[in-house]
């Protein structure tokens, strides 16, 4: 059997004090490796600063284009940035997140992905395509040498309540099923009472699961090695062995 990598990225980076303060807990009590900033929000600042003084945290950027809601069979928004069928306008609001990014960490950013996945329609996904083939960072679910696992999640596609997903036992379950290679676990903690979003109070229970004290035990008795984006290049190399070229 091959080895196990994983890193646990926790989304939402700088969107409040309250989720700052959950990934923070959960990098120094619990398993988080990794996290993804969104530099719109006030809070960014102060999540940059403690993402530099704490340089075992990975730091991507987690586009912000928009969040949107499921009702009446329906989405709709809940706040916009730009009109997502303007290409133009959607490639300057991306560069302009990433300057931004730059400002605030000193450094490009380890990995991209985006808020609600956003980048996986077009014009969006060309466009961060593009910046991380530039930058030589992965793009979440379009990096053919990393895994995926966004089972540690507790809502429907719909935005339904799904607590079972984000417990102890569903982590484990997800962790014990592992492909060889390296996997990103997606998460989403928080410590909030402070942030108007659709995935809010689930944020507290993933933060419990994730700082649970058995956790850094299982995770040893499956041969899972705890990482980060920050060695991506030795990722890259890796994968060559994986994938038998």
């Amino acid at each position: 059997m091959g080895e196990k990598y994983l890193i646990v990225n926790a989304d939402d980076f700088g969107q409040s004090p309250g989720v700052n303060r959950g990934i923070m807990q959960a990098h120094e009590h619990g398993i988080v490796t990794s996290a993804s900033l969104m530099t719109r929000w006030l809070a960014a600042g102060e999540a940059a600063l403690y993402a530099k003084e704490h340089t075992s945290l990975s730091v991507g950027l987690h586009l912000d284009l928009g969040e949107w809601v499921y009702r009446a069979e329906t989405w709709v928004p809940l706040y916009t940035v730009v009109p997502l069928d303007d290409s133009l306008a959607v490639e300057r609001e991306i560069y302009q997140q990433l300057d931004t990014y730059r400002c605030l960490m000193g450094t490009d950013p380890s990995h991209i992905n985006s808020h609600q996945h956003i980048h996986m329609r077009e014009p969006v996904r060309s466009i961060a395509l593009q910046v991380c083939q530039s930058l030589g960072v992965p793009l979440r679910n379009l990096c053919p040498e990393v895994h995926y696992c966004a089972r540690f999640y507790g809502q429907t596609a719909e935005g339904l309540p799904l607590p079972m997903q984000i417990t102890l036992a569903r982590l484990i379950e997800a962790l014990s099923t592992l492909e060889d290679g390296l996997t990103v676990l997606i998460c989403h903690p928080g410590d909030v009472d402070d942030l108007n979003t659709t995935y809010r109070q689930e944020r507290t229970q993933e933060l419990k699961v994730l700082c649970d004290p058995s956790l850094q035990d299982v995770i040893e008795a499956l041969g899972i090695k705890l990482c980060s984006f920050n060695n991506w290049k030795y990722f890259k190399n890796l994968s060559i062995k994986w994938t038998g070229s």
